[in-house]
């Protein structure tokens, strides 16, 4: 669980420091992983929403969507990042469809930097076709469900604070460019 005690002290000099990076965005777009490396870089604490969700609700995200419907999953999501971006500098990567409820947009605009990791239908497909842990793509073609996932979340992931691109290449690379777009030095 995350530990707020733990917490570096935000640096005065670089303003986007002074409260949490929260990463939104799709699944399959590197989310926790671009996150574990930022929060690395930065020397900052990782959190994982779901996996803080999984820890208060003593069941996977998959056991809340089936046995308690999405509804109750969104709930408790949003209670969590709430929690979590309250707690000070940290990354926070967060579940595809957090930033669809407007509630968790308020409070991260409010308390955190929003970076949006866009990426496209083809490259998002092939990363989620390695993993079997995703509610939303265990019935029907993925492919069709990832782009009307993309029609109806993209317009709303526009609105947050800053925008990077997580295609094809190294992850150290889309780090760099996060931290380009929080430093404001993105060409």
């Amino acid at each position: 669980m995350h530990n707020a005690e733990t917490q570096p002290a935000p640096d005065k000099n670089t303003p986007w420091r002074a409260k949490p990076v929260v990463l939104v965005g799709l699944m399959g777009v590197g989310k926790s992983t671009i996150g574990r490396r930022l929060a690395k870089e930065i020397n900052w604490p990782f959190v994982d929403a779901d996996e803080e969700i999984e820890l208060a609700a003593g069941c996977s995200v998959s056991d809340i969507f089936m046995v308690h419907g999405e509804p109750i999953f969104r709930d408790l999501e949003k209670r969590v990042i709430t929690r979590l971006v309250s707690d000070g500098p940290l990354v926070l990567a967060t579940g595809g469809g957090a930033w669809m409820q407007e509630p968790v947009r308020a409070i991260v605009k409010e308390r955190a930097t929003s970076v949006w990791l866009r990426a496209d239908l083809d490259v998002l497909l092939d990363r989620v076709s390695k993993r079997h842990h995703r509610p939303l793509l265990e019935k029907g073609d993925k492919r069709a469900i990832m782009q009307q996932l993309m029609e109806q979340r993209y317009p709303m992931y526009e609105s947050a604070d800053l925008v990077v691109d997580s295609n094809k290449g190294p992850h150290e690379h889309v780090v760099e460019l996060v931290l380009q777009a929080l430093e404001g030095t993105m060409a």
